[in-house]
């Protein structure tokens, strides 16, 4: 099964916008038994992603909080599955980097992504600088050990996203091959699990 992820940040900055958007999307989009394509709005707009799209693609919660409780600002993964969410994003290179969060406190949001019954989306990838470094096997795999630590991903469906950071904004597209290697890393890595 193959994946394709509209992740819409921290756009648009109105609903007339994201109401353009998601009529766009629900003439494009169509069932398919190869493919799964999902959007993933900013939380205000899920509600209205999910009526508009009606079920013609599926919706995911660009992050989450792994509990629930007073956390102002913060959702949690029941709130995101009330929603209609079947994923959410999780350890995006902007929550780690622009955010601090952790590959500790990011097990702890796939954890409860999955034990709200959904599929969490396992952001990983290098800087810039890591890569210069030659630290891209070092940090991806680390990224994914310690983020799907204590996780058995033979009984729980895990996505697992390749997002090179030094690409993103920068118009550095990363080759297919380099994705494929990494790609290929990282399927070892969860086979050693």
């Amino acid at each position: 099964m193959k994946y394709v992820f509209a992740n819409w940040k921290c756009n648009p900055g109105g609903t007339a916008e994201a109401k353009k958007l998601l009529a766009g999307y629900a003439k494009l989009f169509k069932k398919s038994k190869k493919a799964t394509a999902g959007v993933f709005p900013p939380a205000c707009y899920l509600q209205l992603a999910k009526e508009m799209l009606k079920g013609k693609a599926a919706l995911g919660g660009q992050n989450c909080h792994w509990e629930a409780g007073a956390y102002t600002g913060e959702m949690s993964p029941a709130q995101l599955k009330s929603l209609g969410c079947g994923y959410a994003l999780v350890g995006h290179s902007e929550r780690r980097h622009k955010f601090g969060e952790s590959n500790e406190s990011i097990n702890k949001k796939m954890k409860a992504v999955m034990a709200a019954g959904m599929v969490p989306v396992l952001c990983v990838g290098e800087t810039r600088e890591e890569r210069i470094a030659g630290k891209i096997t070092e940090i991806v795999e680390a990224q994914v050990k310690e983020g799907m630590a204590d996780i058995d991903i033979n009984t729980t469906k895990v996505i697992i996203a390749y997002e090179p950071v030094w690409a993103i904004g920068t118009g550095q597209a990363c080759s297919s091959l380099e994705a494929d290697v990494v790609r290929q890393f990282v399927r070892n890595i969860t086979s050693e699990k």
